[in-house]
């Protein structure tokens, strides 16, 4: 899996979803062990090297004790303890969420697409959903916090942070990339709409 998530890194950039080598991804391996990105790389040239084992704790283990994961690494495990099933986590840096997350609060309502069967279980364009907006904070025990209290919320395997950008996860990664696809795009429709 690895090989594959680092060209869809490498695509989601050319998109100009991860500016500034920004956005984050990470994924489980065969033995259960995290391996989540390294901060400050270019995601032009993301590499397998550039993905890093973490603990329980989001501390680097083995050859990359002392290695810095991406600032945003809780917030991964905070996905992969709530909804155990995640094998790949996708975060976007993707500009129509971001402007969406503005004109709504609390919730982005979606109804009335044919594309948002791209979530896992959604069956009609008659389907409401809501896909919760969270406030941004660089305190990551404190966003984690908020998330605790909203995890009910969270139907479509993605959420958008306010001002900063998306979290996409699936039991695949063609699972996560079409959670991701899919919300940036109603965000996109909603947004020009």
């Amino acid at each position: 899996m690895k090989t594959e998530l680092v060209q869809l890194i490498r695509i989601l950039n050319e998109r100009g979803w991860s500016p500034a080598t920004s956005t984050n991804y990470s994924f489980v391996d065969e033995q259960q062990q995290i391996w989540v990105s390294r901060s400050g790389v270019n995601k032009a040239n993301f590499t397998e090297q550039d993905f890093m084992t973490i603990d329980e704790n989001g501390v680097g283990t083995a050859l990359f004790h002392g290695t810095k994961p991406s600032d945003e690494t809780q917030i991964h495990l905070w996905i992969y303890r709530n909804f155990p099933h995640t094998k790949v986590i996708l975060h976007s840096h993707s500009k129509y969420p971001v402007l969406v997350a503005q004109f709504n609060e609390h919730f982005l309502p979606i109804q009335g697409y044919e594309l948002q069967k791209g979530f896992k279980g959604c069956t009609s364009h008659l389907d409401n959903l809501q896909i919760p907006i969270v406030d941004n904070t660089q305190d990551m025990s404190e966003l984690c916090q908020v998330l605790d209290a909203r995890k009910n919320e969270v139907q479509q395997h993605c959420f958008i942070i306010e001002g900063h950008g998306t979290y996409a996860w699936g039991e695949t990664l063609f699972e996560a990339q079409k959670h991701l696809e899919t919300l940036d795009y109603l965000c996109e429709c909603e947004f020009l709409r």
